[in-house]
């Protein structure tokens, strides 16, 4: 048998995967989001200070900043800041002299905050520039503010954040592969039940599997009951065939026996070859009650679901008919009347072939003395085929028919027949999902097929 995964890792990998990938997905966005949370937060902290460094210039003239101004640059989000206010004429108001590299230049009437990075000593800093109008010792005009940070602690915080956060989603996503493998083994237990149960049939106990199973589970229980019915049921006919042939053939083959031996020990020639006779006569009875033995059983496992070889039913009537024709029938004509619309029949050919010549013969072999006329027909009824079979020969009454339909059933006394030509019909047509009606056709018989097209 072929190994594959194992259905809990498939199931894993299945249910795990996609959600894996949402929460990397998940995980970068909200890094990112980190990232960028951050540096709103470190840039609200440099709008904050320059405004209040704005505000106590434009109050104290450029003399002093208040107290809390210079507790928010020396400890604000990020670090110190630095700042330094430039007079619309470009003199140094307030602030260290020397600015950082890297401030953008924009039109003389833009007053929006820009923000930048640039380099003050050597080192990395984030700014943002903010362009005022106010007075100073009756100048008045448009005074730039700009303040900058160093970036170090700024990245070193916007790094331990993202480092917590990977932290977070990876013990997440971690604890759901946790979550999902032991979820997927224990969700598996009601199939490692089931298979206990399957362990439990046998040969000789074939019925269904009764314990509740989970609703993805219950075609597959309910196919395997159908095969385990399919099984007992193939067992049961077989066993019910070996019986039928032993029973049915004893008789016949001790009769071969028996003649046989009555050969052998014949006193003249002309006794042996009148026994012979009688023995090769009861040879062929007993290779058709055998060949009636074996076509019963192939009739009864028919299965139309499998069966679905395509036909024309006139051209396997005509052809069939056309046979018997060929043969010595006496002063019996057998007439063939088709199917005005010609009708394709799914089906086992070979058997419904078998039941419409079993329905001949038995007119042949029953019709007796007064027999002249065979009449086959086949016709469409709706979404049905009807093949029909009546003869003028002497008929059954209703007591008579109900013994014909019996396995090994016999009319005449002289009990001539297998007694399985006419329940081989009624179960092919059974088999093909149709009935067999047997009737008067005064005079004769009239048999009639239905089958399902």
């Amino acid at each position: 048998m072929r190994r594959t995964y194992s259905l809990r890792i498939r199931l894993t990998l299945i249910i795990l995967l996609p959600l894996l990938f949402v929460a990397g997905a998940t995980g970068l966005w909200q890094l990112n989001n980190a990232r960028v949370t951050a540096g709103e937060v470190f840039d609200n902290s440099l709008l904050s200070a320059a405004l209040a460094v704005s505000n106590d210039v434009a109050l104290s003239e450029g003399d002093a900043l208040a107290i809390r101004t210079r507790n928010i640059l020396a400890d604000t989000s990020g670090g110190q800041v630095f700042y330094h206010v430039y007079a619309p004429d470009g003199v140094i108001v307030a602030g260290y002299a020397t600015p950082p590299v890297g401030i953008p230049r924009t039109a003389e009437d833009d007053l929006s905050p820009v923000y930048f990075n640039g380099e003050y000593l050597g080192r990395e800093v984030r700014g943002l520039r903010m362009r005022t109008r106010m007075q100073i010792e009756g100048f008045s005009g448009v005074f730039t503010t700009t303040v900058w940070q160093d970036v170090t602690i700024r990245s070193a915080f916007v790094q331990d954040l993202m480092l917590r956060s990977l932290i977070t989603i990876s013990s997440i996503i971690t604890s759901l592969a946790l979550i999902v493998w032991f979820g997927v083994r224990i969700g598996l237990y009601p199939l490692s039940d089931l298979q206990q149960a399957i362990d439990l049939r046998s040969g000789e106990d074939l019925k269904p599997i009764q314990r509740p199973v989970p609703i993805e589970v219950e075609g597959i229980v309910r196919t395997l009951n159908r095969l385990l019915g399919q099984i007992s049921e193939v067992m049961a006919t077989q066993s019910e065939f070996i019986s039928n042939a032993a029973h049915q053939l004893r008789n016949p083959i001790a009769g071969v026996l028996s003649l046989a031996e009555a050969v052998r020990s014949s006193k003249n020639l002309e006794d042996a070859q009148e026994r012979a006779d009688d023995l090769v006569k009861a040879a062929k009875e007993t290779s058709q009650l055998a060949q009636k033995l074996l076509t019963y059983e192939r009739a009864k496992s028919i299965n139309p679901v499998s069966a679905k070889e395509s036909f024309s039913i006139n051209e396997l009537l005509d052809g069939l008919v056309q046979e018997y024709r060929q043969k010595d029938l006496g002063n019996v004509q057998i007439v063939f009347n088709p199917a005005q619309t010609d009708a394709s029949l799914s089906g086992d050919r070979t058997m419904i072939r078998e039941a419409v010549s079993n329905l001949i013969d038995n007119a042949l072999k029953h019709g007796g003395s007064d027999l002249k006329e065979i009449d086959v027909t086949a016709e469409r009824g709706g979404i049905n085929l009807v093949v029909t079979v009546k003869d003028d020969g002497r008929g059954l009454d209703e007591s008579e028919i109900k013994t014909a339909l019996q396995r090994f059933g016999q009319v005449s006394e002289d009990g001539e027949g297998s007694g399985l030509g006419l329940p081989i019909v009624a179960r092919v047509a059974e088999r093909h999902h149709g009935t067999l009606a047997l009737s008067g056709n005064n005079p004769g018989l009239r048999a009639q097929i239905d089958l399902l097209l």
